[in-house]
């Protein structure tokens, strides 16, 4: 098992699941080192042909409230957003199923990462939602992943309205593969894997994995770099971007000028 900068690195199952843990400070936030670890992990696995799966998950109570916030700031945003977007690059060319294990909040940054897996399995009492018009930003991947997976009206309303949602809400909106009622998300994940993983090619699983995924692959590559530079070189010019990152990092309400 690896350790690193809040990201925890293990392969289980015989060395066929290569499992990442975010293990950080309270709200597991994204940093950019724990970005690079991640990115590094997940490069490995295509020099791996015994990997067919590999999971998100974080130490309990929430998976992820975002991204730092602190590294948002207009001085750090130019260098920290394009890796964090060559991240959710590197899940999406994982060759092998990538599923995310859902507990407690998931928000922002780390609902992008969910976004960018297979599947998303979550306990009942997961809520999962993009806060960030509330910081006068917007989310760049989750404005491009979420029309992909649910269709552009919910994923509209999710991105203007910043409301989290239960697990079983974004269930019905076809998101979420499976729901854990009782929370226990590993032990529906190792039914799952026994049904539809255990008698299967290794092989077979991760071309298909890399074929499945070829239209959500494609939508990223046309469409996010056009919201990168929509993101870095307009709206982070303007007045009420820079306020909110400071007004949450100051914890006082942001003065919103709406320009």
């Amino acid at each position: 098992m690896t350790e690193a900068s809040g990201v925890r690195i293990e392969k289980t199952d015989e060395g066929r699941r290569l499992r990442l843990t975010l293990d950080g400070p309270r709200g597991h936030a994204l940093t950019d080192r724990m970005v690079g670890v991640m990115r590094e992990a997940l490069t490995s696995v295509g020099d791996d042909p015994h990997v067919r799966l590999v999971t998100l998950e974080a130490e309990p109570p929430d998976f992820s409230f975002g991204s730092s916030i602190a590294e948002h700031t207009p001085e750090l945003i130019g260098t920290v957003l394009p890796r964090f977007h060559d991240l959710i690059r590197a899940w999406l060319d994982v060759p092998a199923i990538t599923i995310a294990l859902v507990r407690g909040r998931c928000l922002g940054g780390g609902f992008e990462l969910a976004l960018a897996c297979d599947f998303i399995f979550a306990a009942a009492d997961a809520q999962l939602g993009l806060p960030e018009i509330a910081l006068g930003v917007f989310p760049p991947v989750g404005s491009v992943l979420l029309p992909a997976r649910v269709g552009s009206a919910r994923a509209m309303s999710a991105i203007v309205t910043g409301e989290s949602r239960w697990a079983r809400a974004w269930e019905r909106a076809g998101l979420i593969e499976c729901v854990a009622e009782d929370g226990d998300v590993e032990r529906m994940l190792a039914g799952w894997e026994a049904q539809h993983l255990a008698s299967r090619s290794t092989a077979a699983l991760r071309h298909a994995a890399l074929a499945a995924r070829s239209v959500v692959r494609d939508a990223v590559d046309r469409l996010l770099p056009g919201s990168e530079r929509r993101y870095l070189d307009e709206l982070m010019r303007t007045n009420d971007a820079r306020e909110g990152i400071h007004a949450f990092l100051e914890k006082r309400t942001p003065e919103w000028k709406h320009r």
